[in-house]
């Protein structure tokens, strides 16, 4: 049985939707939860809800990392908060992997802080699920996974590898596609175009037959889904990311005033609803849960800030997924082939 270390005061609706979330999880999930924050709270909403009281345990913490604090300082300042006492748990062997909703930058840090790297890996990557315009392939996955999205601001061409390595054998466990396509994100499909780094990963990357590399792809091939992974830098990765979310509040906005304004309007959206309600659930980041810090010994999911219950039960799924089915072994696999 996995064990899942979840840190229940983290997000912007904790411990409530952290609780009823991993409360899901007890009964539709084969993971034994570790619920960890402020025993009294987690009581008070656990009392709330069904949940299989046999399958979650409490672990004490000594208050909460707030989501607009600065990392280091904060993780300084409360070193048994909810967040860091979760990542000891799983160091020090209490749990198999740690479910976060928390500040993303100090969710890395405790990470950092606790977690070795895993052998050959220099630098590690958070990741994002990201969606696309069609059902691609063989897996039936309306997303493609985007890394890095903001741990590291610059990266050279064998930390590229890497993040293709681990990102292909992400998308092999958990969205169960044998052979993922890997893109190299990029102003321009020509091998000898872009920064040094990217010249460099895209020949070393061409040469590796353990990995199914097609080369570059633009930034519009992200949301056409022509890579099941795409790899880049942490800081364009984190531009895209927000451009995306940007994009798509823009277009809800729009849906929404053009409903508001015209009958005729409200009409045609209407006729589309079905479809609409079709593309929200195929497009839906929250049947994810969240997305991996890859590259430490343990597993990591970082979910979402605005999770709801949902979401954090599909967080902790991803993660029992990501134990039974021995992720990082598999990554340090992969990684040392290479090597």
């Amino acid at each position: 049985m996995a064990r899942v270390a979840v840190d229940a005061m983290g997000g912007d609706d904790a411990p409530k939707a952290i609780v009823a979330g991993a409360a899901q999880a007890s009964l539709d999930t084969g993971a034994h939860i570790v619920l960890v924050g402020e025993r009294a709270a987690i009581e008070a909403e656990l009392a709330l809800v069904k949940h299989d009281a046999s399958r979650i345990e409490i672990l004490e913490a000594d208050g909460v990392i707030p989501m607009d604090a600065k990392p280091r300082e904060a993780l300084d300042a409360m070193p048994d908060a909810s967040l860091p006492r979760a990542a000891r748990c799983v160091a020090e062997g209490g749990a198999d992997a740690l479910v976060s909703a928390g500040n993303t930058g100090a969710v890395i840090l405790s990470c950092a802080r606790h977690f070795e790297r895993i052998a050959g890996v220099r630098r590690t990557a958070l990741a994002a699920v990201v969606p696309t315009e069609q059902l691609r392939g063989n897996k039936n996955d309306p997303f493609s996974l985007l890394l890095d999205v903001g741990a590291n601001i610059r990266v050279e061409a064998g930390d590229l590898v890497s993040f293709a390595l681990m990102g292909a054998a992400y998308s092999r466990v958990i969205s169960k596609n044998q052979n993922p396509s890997v893109g190299l994100l990029n102003n321009g499909s020509e091998a000898t175009k872009g920064p040094e780094e990217i010249i460099e990963a895209h020949a070393r990357l061409k040469a590796l037959a353990c990995i199914n590399f097609i080369g570059n792809v633009e930034g519009v091939d992200i949301s056409r889904g022509t890579a099941d992974v795409v790899i880049t830098d942490g800081f364009t990765g984190n531009v895209v990311l927000k451009m995306l979310e940007g994009v798509s509040e823009t277009v809800m906005r729009i849906a929404r005033h053009a409903y508001e304004d015209r009958l005729s309007w409200k009409l045609a959206l209407g006729l589309l609803k079905g479809g609409i309600q079709q593309l929200k659930s195929v497009t839906d980041w929250q049947q994810y849960g969240g997305a991996p810090v890859l590259g430490f010994q343990h597993i990591c999911i970082k979910a979402h800030g605005r999770s709801g219950p949902r979401a954090i039960r599909n967080a902790i799924r991803v993660a029992e997924n990501c134990v039974k089915n021995e992720l990082m072994a598999k990554i340090q696999r992969d990684v040392e082939s290479v090597q």
